[in-house]
């Protein structure tokens, strides 16, 4: 137990996919700039998240390690993880149209965030079983959203604040990425 709390901790904090790891930086700097669009991003990942690594950990563990064929480990996720977002898009459609109507664009846009691929990938590399998969990718999911959403409420209070001319928009978006990533480096130290 204490191990899965140790994981969840660094998968959200840590670990970060956004600050530490680098990847889902597109919709963290182009979809950030209101609370609401980062927040149904954010909902949007952990949920494809979640099915794209359940499905391809099992795939991996269950065909691709069977049939010794690993190395086709990246187009066979990519090929699942496009194929889920279409399966989940066309479904809630027809189920849902209000979750579909919430979700709007940000359904379609993961299927090019690498995050979700990211962490496919870096649970068959950390070797996790499966109840340690579903573990750090919920957390993963949640750092997403956490820091997506702290980010937007900065973004919001900068559109307000006396910024340089030479730093409005993108600069100082991408200074307090920074001093961000700074913040959550230090956490490191306790685990």
């Amino acid at each position: 137990m204490d191990n899965l709390i140790m994981l969840a901790f660094s998968a959200f904090i840590i670990e970060n996919i956004i600050l530490s790891q680098f990847l889902g930086i597109c919709p963290f700097l182009g979809v950030s700039t209101k609370r609401s669009s980062a927040l149904g991003m954010g909902m949007a990942v952990i949920f494809v998240m979640l099915i794209s690594s359940s499905v391809t950990w099992l795939l991996y563990k269950y065909v691709l390690e069977a049939f010794d064929i690993t190395y086709m480990r990246t187009i066979v996720f990519i090929l699942v993880i496009a194929s889920l977002v279409q399966m989940v898009e066309t479904f809630l459609k027809k189920v849902s149209p209000p979750l579909y109507k919430a979700l709007g664009i940000y359904l379609p846009l993961i299927t090019t965030n690498c995050a979700v691929l990211g962490v496919a990938i870096l649970n068959i590399s950390k070797e996790h079983n499966f109840l340690e998969m579903l573990v750090y990718t919920t957390f993963i999911g949640l750092g997403f959203l956490f820091v997506m959403y702290i980010f937007s409420m900065l973004r919001e209070k900068l559109d307000f604040a006396p910024v340089p001319k030479a730093f409005k928009g993108a600069p100082i978006a991408l200074v307090i990425a920074a001093i961000l990533a700074i913040i959550f480096s230090r956490f490191g130290g306790i685990i």
